[in-house]
């Protein structure tokens, strides 16, 4: 099938990519040439485990192409997919971009005969498809639905994952707002991916997404409440309780005494909270969200106070541990929000170096990809150092702080601690590290959701 995708940032290249990968034939829209000129030449503009391998592949084999010419894009294509930004911008969500892409593929759409399916794939707030999208597009064309179709196709994308998150769904939603629309969005997926397909409306799909997404934030701003706790009383390990917790049958499987130990696990586990370009911003436009419509979510209005509080925590625990910050050398591992990708946007990491520099620290920082867009974030301060090698950032540091458990990371010998620090004192903001293994090489060690 042919498909065109408006944006293309994490959602809109890795699902071009994969949707190309998988035989379709693709062309990328984005406004800016030079992006569009780096996927010509099967250069990823983003960094995703996988991604540029494949973008070569189905660029070489003509399956994908890049162009800023949107009519062009829509008139040779059957489906259009809208994956823009929808930012949390003050207290809502911006669907401006969503917006005017529905805007500008209406007005392609009023000089096309053939029948064309807009599909929805950003993450946007219940009642967005079939109200703003729908009145944009018939405004727009001037056709009524049923002269095109209109779908919302929410993704499931966990960035450093995406790329098999796609190739290997567990589930796939369609809210369409008509029959025809939806069988044939169906038949994008129907051949090429083993997933059920939940067929829904498309307030439902919105919902669907939402919801994913916080329920998972929950998870974590749970596990760190109990860390809180943990730490207060003391001698407490979370991590053991929160593993404690999820060997119940009815969170891990246990058939015939196999256990099976489901990904949604890995969130309840304590750390320096959640991050990244979802869960900050699809929680708190949830929220937003409910307020208007007259509901006070006091759950989740907990999850971001929880969560908030993280850095606060980890700086209080360091300041006791090193009798202060100031003029103190810290190494910082870590600047992704997590593994396997280059994404630093609300990087728990980018918190608390902002809040270190305020308390007078000097900084060394390190991350093996996310270095060139932490530096975008942070201003010019004589107290930041960016390195490219851990052992740079360890070399006479009072203690170091883990904040992205990379593989590069979690493999750094504790003798390698001990010989290059001036202090080995580690703050676990992943909690990677063994305690006992730490302490018996002479390192201090303070974990998220442990105190002596």
């Amino acid at each position: 099938m042919n498909i065109s995708i408006i944006g293309t940032g994490y959602v809109g290249l890795v699902s071009g990519v994969c949707l190309a990968y998988k035989g379709h034939r693709v062309i990328c829209v984005d406004k800016i040439q030079s992006i569009v000129d780096s996927i010509n030449k099967g250069i990823a503009p983003i960094y995703e485990a996988h991604l540029e391998r494949m973008l070569i592949d189905v660029v070489n084999n003509n399956n994908l192409k890049a162009t800023t010419d949107l009519e062009h894009a829509v008139m040779n294509t059957q489906i259009s997919i809208i994956a823009v930004g929808t930012p949390f911008i003050g207290d809502s969500i911006d669907l401006k971009y969503v917006e005017d892409a529905a805007y500008d593929i209406g007005t392609i759409l009023k000089n096309k005969k053939d029948y064309h399916v807009v599909c929805v794939k950003s993450t946007v707030i219940p009642t967005t498809t079939d109200t703003l999208v729908l009145k944009t597009l018939q405004q727009s064309s001037g056709k009524t639905l049923g002269d095109f179709g209109l779908v919302m196709n929410p993704e499931f994308l966990k960035e450093g994952e995406a790329v098999e998150d796609f190739l290997n769904p567990d589930r796939i939603v369609i809210g369409a707002m008509d029959e025809k629309s939806f069988e044939m969005l169906k038949n994008v997926y129907k051949d090429y991916f083993d997933a059920p397909i939940l067929k829904v409306n498309p307030r439902t799909a919105e919902m669907i997404k939402y919801t994913s997404n916080s329920l998972l934030a929950t998870l974590v701003s749970f596990s760190n409440e109990i860390a809180a706790i943990s730490e207060e009383v003391g001698n407490i390990d979370a991590l053991k309780v929160l593993e404690g917790v999820s060997l119940d049958r009815r969170i891990t499987p246990n058939p015939e005494g196999k256990i099976i130990k489901p990904d949604i696990t890995k969130y309840l586990k304590p750390g320096r909270g959640f991050g990244g370009s979802c869960f900050p911003k699809d929680v708190k436009s949830l929220i937003a969200f409910s307020e208007k419509q007259g509901y006070t979510p006091q759950i989740l209005k907990s999850v971001i106070e929880v969560n908030e509080s993280q850095t606060r925590r980890m700086i209080i625990a360091l300041k006791s541990e090193i009798s202060g910050i100031k003029d103190k050398t810290i190494a910082i591992l870590g600047l992704a929000f997590k593994a396997n990708t280059d994404d630093v946007r609300e990087s728990p990491s980018i918190k608390l170096i902002g809040e270190l520099l305020k308390e007078g620290g000097k900084l060394i920082c390190y991350d093996p990809i996310a270095i060139e867009n932490a530096k975008k974030e942070l201003a010019n301060n004589i107290n930041i150092k960016f390195v490219d090698r851990y052992e740079k950032a360890l070399e006479r540091a009072d203690a170091a702080i883990i904040m992205t458990d990379w593989d590069v990371i979690l493999n750094i010998a504790f003798d390698e601690f001990k010989k290059l620090m001036k202090n080995p004192t580690i703050v676990d903001g992943c909690r990677i590290f063994d305690i006992t293994k730490a302490e018996s090489h002479g390192i201090r060690y303070v974990g998220i959701g442990y105190r002596e």
